[in-house]
């Protein structure tokens, strides 16, 4: 028997369905893509960090989160309250030189009682990157 025509007719056979496939499919899929929102809505601040500055007076250090000073008696009481709707429970602790460790120690504790739950100290050149 001889195989060679119909080796020609199965290669026919085989170009007419890869036409056909082509022809059918669809071109592709349709995309949504995300438009911007018209709101203007400022970030929120994700690192939260506790700073200690050098005290004026020779008190207590000057207390701020984030750029914002605070008082000593508010601190549990606002880091609750930043925290109260967080998943990501981190807040960075950083002191100037001349701060005693002792109100660094107060803050990190006073963190970890308001549910904070990794405290990092940050170091003074970091203060400079961000």
């Amino acid at each position: 028997m001889n195989v060679t025509p119909l080796i020609d007719v199965l290669l026919v056979l085989i170009i007419i369905f890869m036409v056909i496939v082509a022809e059918s499919k669809e071109k592709g899929l349709e995309a949504q893509i995300p438009q911007p929102s018209s709101d203007t809505v400022s970030p929120i601040v994700r690192t939260i960090v506790i700073q200690l500055a050098e005290p004026k007076s020779g008190d207590l250090p000057i207390l701020r989160i984030n750029q914002q000073e605070l008082a000593w008696p508010d601190l549990k009481a606002k880091l609750q309250d930043i925290f109260k709707q967080r998943a990501e429970r981190v807040a960075f602790v950083q002191g100037d030189d001349n701060v005693d460790f002792e109100y660094v120690a107060d803050v990190i504790d006073t963190a970890r009682d308001a549910g904070v739950a990794r405290v990092g100290l940050l170091p003074k050149e970091m203060a400079a990157v961000r």
